[in-house]
């Protein structure tokens, strides 16, 4: 029997995702629980939720009496999405950050140039996609916060140096370290349909040092090696056509997209837009904009390729990429 899981399940499925704390994932399930149908279909779903509240519960009160450990890194997502870069040594990590944004990373021919993580904001016409730079990963070299760092991104860029023979190798390690966490980089970012302890997250595979004659072969190698359901992208830091196609791959990688808003009676300005998912809704918006807005709101008025201009429309009406919506409560 099908779950036929509503939207604000959904909703309340992904900010439970993103949850880095007990508290927030127990005020997560709390509400998930409350969402979620009741009937025979979501039985075992309700069952694996009331665990896991009763693990998040457990796991506050000891958040509550243990001493703080280690290092650990929480960055705030910022702009579009977050989308969190990874590799191996030398696989292009830094040089990719360095060329897409205006940080600067230390880049080097040798490798654990980066140290720690480092986050930078990428610009793609009207809109800014963070990207965080990270330590490199091997067999023997795995920094533990990446792990939740991950699990909580909107995507993953994986870098794979298509000049290297030892690229497959060091690439199907990365993929085994996060798999064996229960992390898998796949091409969709969610839970597992049949365990809700693995998540997926939409994952890129940029190859950089991509007009070397041997990058094909390397790729190809690696998905004899190791299947993998991505999107593979080629790239030439040198070639700025190259740099910007990646641009644009990695900002559509998201699955945004940008609603303008106006206030009534006020001219319009295309600028500072919304990042909602696409197949958005008013209701997104105003939520964006204001929680307590989601209340009051009783139609909104729309000017772009999801309505006529100017139409009015309810919360659930479904808007399209750069609408201009004007929201009344």
């Amino acid at each position: 029997m099908p779950a036929n899981l509503t939207p604000q399940y959904s909703k309340a499925e992904e900010a439970y995702r993103r949850a880095q704390t007990a508290q927030e994932q127990v005020a997560c399930l709390e509400e998930m629980l409350k969402l979620i149908p009741k009937h025979k279909g979501t039985e075992k779903l309700q069952a694996d939720l009331k665990t896991r509240l009763k693990e998040a519960r457990d796991a506050g009160e000891q958040e509550k009496k243990a001493p703080k450990k280690g290092k650990s890194y929480r960055i705030p997502a910022q702009g579009a999405g977050q989308v969190i870069v990874l590799g191996a040594p030398n696989s292009g990590k830094s040089r990719l950050v360095k060329e897409l944004t205006n940080a600067e990373p230390e880049v080097a021919p040798y490798p654990f140039t980066t140290r720690e993580p480092l986050p930078a904001m990428m610009a793609w016409e009207d809109a800014t996609v963070q990207l965080v730079d990270t330590p490199p990963i091997t067999d023997s070299h795995f920094e533990p916060y990446l792990i939740n760092m991950v699990r909580v991104a909107d995507a993953v860029i994986l870098c794979f140096d298509g000049s290297s023979d030892d690229a497959p190798d060091e690439t199907a390690v990365v993929l085994q370290q996060f798999s064996s966490r229960k992390t898998m980089l796949a091409d969709a970012t969610g839970f597992d349909e049949e365990d809700m302890s693995i998540i997926r997250l939409r994952t890129l595979l940029v190859v950089t040092r991509g007009s070397d004659l041997g990058a094909k072969d390397r790729v190809e190698f690696f998905r004899e090696m190791t299947p993998i359901p991505f999107e593979v992208v080629y790239v030439e830091f040198d070639d700025p056509a190259s740099r910007e196609a990646l641009r644009r791959r990695i900002y559509d990688s998201l699955g945004v997209i940008r609603i303008y808003t106006k206030r009534p009676g006020k001219p319009a300005e295309y600028k500072d837009p919304f990042m909602i998912p696409k197949g958005g809704t008013i209701e997104d918006v105003a939520s964006k904009v204001h929680r307590d807005l989601v209340d009051t709101l009783k139609f909104a008025k729309v000017w772009g390729t999801s309505a006529h201009d100017g139409q009015s429309v309810g919360r659930d009406h479904v808007l399209a990429d750069r609408d201009l919506v004007e929201l009344h409560s």
